[in-house]
């Protein structure tokens, strides 16, 4: 059989982890960050009678909403549906929703570190169940990917009762008192890798990991903060574990420390040129992205010619994963959505 027979015969769920790992693919797969979620009328017909909290701790509801988009549009990966700060539940942390998260004690210094040791297990125990049916159910059709907040991101969360767009808290903290924080960052590096073992076996065939707030860091302190502490995760995860994805926002500055980590994908947001981070990376890592959310908010053929656009620059990557620079904004038309995906699926045209 020759390459191009058998990148003919891809099935979704091989063509995603190939693409990851840099191996030929017939055409990039693709799937949206919150691709499930508050733009799909059958998801707010489930909201409506449960909350955010509820929702995730039920495995059905949590396998349903995972399934709704699939259905709809049939994207090359399946995201579970949970939340990244799940696994901070079960210590002594106080998490709720209202509509975003709130902590009612944050984590303050050396004191409290106590309340970080979580029960992982526990805490995400309807996800796995989740992944499990989604496994089930999935089979080769689409890859099952599950993901984690990365250990700075979770620290950002853990430090403020509302966190603040400049991750005040727990920035000042690094400076004042350096080695708390590296001590925060020890523990939830632990919880981030604990989580994404358990979605791994659970039946993840990738795993992201989003490190939301790391672009609010310069390069050195990256490499000493957040970047030490993935680095701690994927040594934790092992040589034997499927794909990892790390995202980071706003973090085109970060682009060289993000590709060095050891992950297989680098997720780029919508402030990246593609072409130019893959000439920069090269065989490094894989790219996932990018186009700008808000560009589904316009014409279909603008989001045609924008996602076009992206597959072209994404054969320059050693492997490239069409995807949004962020998530699905809840103002998002279907039908914008729908063209997104079936436009990559044509491989660009």
């Amino acid at each position: 059989m020759t390459r191009t027979e058998e990148q003919n015969e891809l099935e979704p769920r091989a063509r995603f982890v190939r693409a990851a790992r840099g191996e030929p693919v017939d055409r990039p797969p693709v799937w949206l960050m919150r691709q499930a979620g508050r733009y799909l009328p059958e998801y707010r017909a489930i909201r409506e009678k449960s909350s955010f909290l509820a929702m995730c701790d039920s495995p059905d509801l949590a396998a349903e909403i995972s399934l709704q988009p699939f259905r709809r549009f049939g994207m090359d990966g399946v995201v579970v549906f949970s939340d990244i700060l799940l696994p901070l539940r079960g210590g002594g942390l106080e998490l709720e929703f209202a509509p975003g998260p709130v902590i009612a004690n944050p984590l303050r210094g050396p004191a409290d570190l106590d309340r970080l040791a979580v029960d992982v297990a526990a805490a995400i125990a309807p996800t796995c169940e989740a992944l499990r049916r989604l496994r089930r159910e999935l089979g080769p059709r689409a890859a099952l990917i599950g993901f984690a907040g990365a250990p700075w991101t979770l620290a950002a969360y853990a430090t403020e009762s509302r966190l603040s767009r400049d991750v005040e808290v727990l920035s000042a903290l690094a400076w004042r008192d350096p080695d708390t924080v590296q001590k925060i960052l020890e523990r939830t590096s632990q919880i981030c890798a604990e989580a994404l073992r358990l979605q791994i076996e659970a039946g993840a065939d990738c795993v992201q990991i989003f490190d939301t707030w790391a672009g609010v860091l310069d390069r050195t302190r990256f490499e000493q903060l957040a970047g030490r502490a993935l680095r701690r995760v994927l040594s934790l995860l092992g040589p034997e574990r499927p794909p990892v994805i790390v995202f980071a926002r706003g973090a085109a500055h970060l682009l060289d420390g993000l590709a060095d980590l050891g992950a297989d994908v680098v997720s780029l947001d919508w402030r990246s040129d593609l072409g130019e981070a893959a000439a920069r990376v090269g065989q490094r890592v894989s790219l996932q992205g990018n186009l700008d959310p808000t560009a589904l908010l316009g014409p279909l053929a603008g989001i045609a010619r924008g996602v076009r656009e992206i597959v072209r620059a994404g054969r320059k990557a050693r492997g490239h994963i069409v995807n949004l620079g962020h998530g699905v904004l809840p103002s998002t038309p279907v039908e914008a959505v729908a063209t997104f995906v079936s436009t990559a699926q044509e491989g660009g045209g």
